[in-house]
């Protein structure tokens, strides 16, 4: 049986005289901000040209019908737009009078280590406080009687994750985009991220918006996205509602990217991940290319599959992203803890009642499909005109059978009943991770690499040429 790691104790004025009643004819029309008064003008003019004109009132018709199609949309770009009218960006941060971040060697594997308690520096948020987390993930207010698992660190072998700053962080984010692609484990590092960077905004200018497989978290004062993009195979598949993915038979089209990837043009800093979805079987329902409907496909051996897929991401990247511009990174395998055998509790039951991490520095057999990780870390590798940085959050995660959700979490949506939560076996969740836990350190190793980089150099402006004057020509007669 494998140690486990034990923590250390722990005078109303008068009124005014009434003038006379004007006329009703003059009476002034009240006024609006922000030049409302020209807007109402305009407006009344419109309605009025639509009571004659009915091509007029087709487009006000097609208007008001995009408007309840695409309300939250136009809602947004609204309060967006006035938002920049009403309100300045945030202080600019004075990063260049601090000392530079800490930063680790470039040759020190930050995947090797071991976890540390500490009650001191994390969590780095409390789940109370961050009020974006869903109840998926909030395990404190599900019921969780214990928290220790919120009190560790990770600590590398050979060198230190340098602190988290939220501030320098946000000022690295101005006026850019980081977007996470993949399936819910990207989303569970996503709710991380967005708990992590909170305490340094304005709570009155932060939004969060949902839209198809979407979800957006705005920082306005930063003009900044936090966003995460529904993918769980990264490729097109029958599995792309983000509402409904349910799907006993999940079937892909491993060449068929462009329906996801178009919305990933643009965006300066890119995470993708995609593995948890490819366990259910050992061979892959593929899509048949010329096919009509996603009952014609075959089935391949999982290896070749991810491989396929993986090929068509590369190659999109290669063809579509400016590496001046935007960073990509790729998550590596976050695991399922389902079998204690492995961890020295033969007589336990999934992840439940686990409250503290393995303490053991050698790998864990956890079952983990090894050949999918080493197909992404040789992609990685071989991508030389767009590079990929892998995140490898493996190892470290493999030792927290104590963190992830368990029964403390939903089903389809709902609160576990007492019923559910009797029956760990069936209902435990061992794949998501409670937050405040480990995908804050994952989060800490993507600060660690983006700060490692140069920040990208704004695009150099593109002179206009000096139009040449072209002579003037009489009008022709009317």
């Amino acid at each position: 049986m494998l140690p486990t790691a034990t923590p250390p104790s722990t005078t109303t004025p008068p009124p005014p005289s009434t003038p006379a009643p004007a006329p009703a004819a003059s009476k002034p029309r009240p006024r609006h901000p922000l030049g409302l008064d020209t807007l109402a003008s305009h407006a009344r003019s419109l309605f009025a040209a639509g009571r004659r004109s009915p091509v007029t009132t087709l487009v006000c018709a097609i208007a008001l019908l995009a408007l309840v199609m695409y309300g939250e949309d136009a809602r947004t770009i609204a309060e967006l737009s006035i938002d920049d009218y009403l309100y300045p960006d945030a202080d600019i941060y004075n990063v260049s009078g601090l000392p530079p971040v800490a930063l680790p060697p470039s040759t020190c594997d930050l995947a090797h280590g071991r976890w540390v308690f500490d009650n001191a520096s994390v969590p780095l948020y409390r789940e109370k406080d961050c009020t974006t987390l869903t109840k998926q993930v909030t395990c404190l207010a599900n019921g969780r009687p214990d928290h220790t698992w919120q009190y560790w660190t990770w600590q590398p072998s050979n060198c230190s994750l340098p602190t988290f700053d939220a501030r320098r962080f946000m000022e690295r984010m101005r006026g850019k985009r980081l977007m996470f692609v993949g399936d819910s484990l990207n989303r569970n590092q996503w709710e991380s991220l967005v708990c992590m960077v909170q305490s340094v905004l304005n709570k009155g200018r932060t939004k969060l918006v949902k839209r198809g497989n979407f979800i957006v978290f705005h920082a306005k004062e930063y003009r900044a996205t936090l966003e995460f993009y529904w993918a769980p195979f990264l490729v097109e598949s029958n599995s792309d509602n983000p509402n409904f993915h349910t799907i006993v038979t999940r079937i892909i089209q491993p060449e068929s990217i462009e329906v996801h990837a178009q919305n990933w043009r643009g965006v300066d800093y890119l995470i993708f991940n995609t593995y948890i979805w490819w366990l259910n079987t050992a061979d892959i329902k593929v899509r048949r290319p010329e096919s009509r409907h996603w009952s014609d496909h075959d089935e391949v051996p999982r290896v070749e599959a991810y491989e396929r897929v993986l090929k068509t991401w590369a190659t999109w990247l290669n063809e579509n992203i400016d590496p001046a511009r935007t960073s990509v990174f790729f998550m590596t395998i976050s695991p399922h803890h389902d079998s204690p055998d492995k961890w020295g509790n033969p007589n336990g039951i999934k992840c439940a009642k686990e409250t503290l991490p393995v303490n053991y520095t050698q790998p864990l057999d956890l079952n983990h499909d090894m050949r999918l990780y080493d197909l992404v870390a040789n992609t990685a590798k071989s991508m030389k005109k767009v590079p990929v940085t892998l995140i490898d959050i493996t190892r470290m995660s493999d030792y927290r059978k104590d963190a992830h959700t368990s029964i403390y979490s939903v089903r389809q949506g709902y609160l576990l009943t007492p019923k559910q939560k009797a029956d760990p076996q069936n209902f435990a969740d061992c794949i998501h991770w409670c937050l405040p836990g480990v995908p804050d350190v994952w989060n800490q190793v993507l600060y660690t690499r983006i700060f490692s980089k140069s920040p990208p150099s704004p695009p150099t402006p593109t002179p206009t040429p000096t139009p040449t004057p072209t002579p003037t020509l009489p009008l022709p007669p009317q």
